[in-house]
């Protein structure tokens, strides 16, 4: 149905509707807004430039997808949702592929995009397409504005909307919610009125906006579910009643803890929470190399499992298992995971849909540990760990203990550099209290499987809720920028599909290192059953090689081509084309005086060539010789 053309509004009208929903949601707690160029945006451009001086944290990018990724990391940071803010048309589509990881990484990410008003629509007007729908499936809410013209909303209703807007972001799980702003010609207010609207809103604010302060970023509070029912069996998002799932504590088990979506002050609760119940229960902690957990005080935790669990052993047996979060990368965990025929609890931070790929029907509950240790009765925490329960978890520990001295032999952390020795050695260098983040494919999982965790402390970031690698970058700046100094360690593939990130240099206020592992292509694929000597069973010395184009004969494929895509770009020229510093290091003995030197730029490249082959040759031959006799 095509609306009515209402009374036209004034540019005026258009700037003072868009200032009072960003005004409106500043009551909420927004803090940070993305702007990214557009002319039908142009009243929220305006309006945001204009609250700028007066608190609201405004970064600009030309770029739609690396705005959405940039937000996506200060979102993740942050645990409060950062506005991104596009034209019309296309723009909308850029953002898709951020809400995706928003969505199934449980991150708050809010999304304003300018659109034409109704009347406009279905007719073939210029940039005008269906772009309400572009998110929707992915987005916890999607809202929008007077299909006749922002301008038609009166105060009430932008209140209204920010306020669902917020809270559908901050809800059980947190999320990406679209609004979607038709807005009707003229765009562009003139100078003199808009001197004098800034002149108006600066006395308004004086008196009034600024005398309520925001709403503080959340610190050291646990998450909090709206609800207080827990989730049972396979249902998605139904919610059922029922008693508080038990486990028993005087009986041998075992923690699984998958990688943290929280704050760094929700990660401490957390984890003085878990140390309660290893001081009750005696059961080891698996922890994910996403967890944050690896070297935590007063925690014992396991981090050679996916060695351990090559060579499945009677004392290693689960018996029980409490399940903390996602699923961590590890198959051969959740191998194991899908295999126990004990008793599962899949425990989830605010979060109620089904976040378990291997078992399929544990006990869950989504309202989080703290709440379900807080919710079992007194008498649950009378006496100390059963003697079966600390013999189990002493197993643990010594196997433990002779798979990383095992890795040390074989991963010295010297000469040319291979990406699990990389991974074995980083944590120890970098200075403690450094958060990482980890790219996806293959250095998250060198690190959950070589990294030694016998470094410090300290916070780790991936993006495992769709894995993709489209914005690696772009969210690795955003979270350099509140976490203050972050290092990416990232492969040469997920860096080019990103590059626009480096844009990101002229505004960064934190200090990023990005550390590539530059290998000429896509290493995780080298892993694939497909590459003859790695995972099919022919063993290394049968590895396929030859040019690229060799794949003629019967059976044999051009691998490079379909699968590993090399490039002929140099990163570091590439880098430093858009004003970013850069160094090829020759192996591991320089990579300490590399990140020193990295750490005095405020955006800098550290490079160091890999050969990917030959790493999927080491990997191979680690397993193999752990399974035959390593430990």
């Amino acid at each position: 149905m095509v609306l009515a053309d209402p009374t036209p509004p004034t540019a005026e009208a258009n700037l003072r509707a868009a200032l009072g929903l960003l005004q409106a949601l500043r009551r909420q707690g927004m803090q940070r807004l993305v702007l990214c160029p557009g002319s039908r945006s142009a009243p929220l451009a305006v309006a945001a430039g204009l609250l700028e001086r007066h608190g609201l944290q405004l970064f600009t990018a030309v770029d739609e997808r690396s705005a959405a990724f940039f937000a996506l990391g200060l979102g993740r940071a942050a645990g409060l949702p950062a506005a991104v803010v596009t034209t019309s048309g296309s723009a909308v589509a850029n953002l898709l592929p951020a809400v995706v990881e928003a969505d199934w990484g449980a991150i708050p990410l809010l999304l304003l995009s300018a659109d034409r008003p109704a009347r406009l629509k279905q007719r073939g007007a210029n940039q005008t397409v269906n772009q309400e729908q572009f998110l929707a499936p992915c987005c916890r809410l999607m809202l929008q504005a007077s299909p006749n013209g922002l301008a038609q909303n009166d105060g009430a209703s932008l209140e209204s909307l920010a306020r669902r807007a917020w809270q559908a972001c901050l809800g059980s799980p947190l999320g990406p919610v679209h609004l979607n702003l038709p807005i009707e010609e003229p765009l562009h207010i003139g100078a003199e009125a808009l001197s004098c609207l800034a002149a108006e809103l600066a006395g308004e604010l004086a008196f009034a906006f600024l005398a309520q302060e925001p709403a503080q970023e959340p610190a050291k509070t646990p998450f909090k579910a709206p609800v207080k029912t827990i989730l049972l069996g396979p249902s998605s998002f139904g919610l059922a009643e029922a008693p508080i799932p038990q486990l028993d504590p005087d009986r041998p088990g075992v923690v699984v803890a998958g990688p943290w979506r929280g704050t760094a002050g929700q990660l401490e609760c957390f984890a003085a929470g878990l140390i309660r119940w290893q001081r009750r229960s005696g059961w080891p902690v698996l922890a994910d190399g996403l967890s944050g957990l690896r070297g935590w005080p007063g925690l014992a935790t396991i981090s050679a499992y996916d060695l351990l669990l090559d060579v499945p052993a009677a004392d290693l047996a689960p018996g029980q298992l409490l399940r903390l979060g996602p699923m961590p990368a590890s198959r051969r965990l959740q191998q194991w995971l899908a295999a126990a025929s004990g008793p599962q609890l899949l425990i989830s931070e605010a979060d109620p849909r089904n976040l378990d790929a291997a078992v399929g029907d544990p006990l869950r509950w989504c309202q989080g540990l703290l709440a379900w240790l807080d919710h079992l009765p007194q008498q649950f925490w009378q006496g100390l760990p059963a003697a079966g329960a600390l013999a189990q978890g002493a197993h643990w520990l010594a196997a433990e203990a002779d798979a990383q001295a095992w890795l040390d032999r074989q991963l010295p952390g010297r000469g040319p550099a291979n990406e699990p020795a990389l991974s074995r050695v980083l944590g120890s260098l970098l200075p403690p209290g450094v958060p990482l983040m980890l790219a996806s494919s293959s250095p998250v999982r060198d690190w959950e499987s070589f990294g030694d965790p016998r470094g410090p402390q300290r916070r780790v970031y991936g993006f495992r809720g769709a894995s993709g690698i489209d914005g690696t970058l772009s969210i690795a700046c955003g979270l350099a920028e509140l976490e203050g100094r972050l290092l990416l360690l990232t492969g040469d593939l997920a860096l080019l599909h990103d590059s626009h990130g480096w844009l990101w240099k002229q505004q960064l206020g934190g200090q990023l290192t990005v550390l590539l592992v530059d290998n000429g292509g896509g290493g995780i694929f080298e892993q694939l059953p497909i590459r003859p000597g790695i995972g099919g069973g022919a063993g290394p010395q049968a590895r396929q090689s030859g040019p690229p184009g060799d794949g003629q004969g019967p059976g044999r494929l051009d691998f490079e081509r379909l699968f590993a895509m090399p490039q002929p770009i140099r990163h570091g020229p590439l880098a430093a084309a858009f004003g970013v510093p850069w160094r090829s290091l020759a192996g591991l003995e320089e990579l300490a005086e590399g990140l020193a030197w990295a750490a005095g730029e405020r955006l800098a490249l550290v490079e160091l060539r890999t050969d990917r082959q030959a790493d999927a040759v080491l990997r191979h031959a680690l397993r193999q010789g752990w399974r035959t006799g390593g430990s």
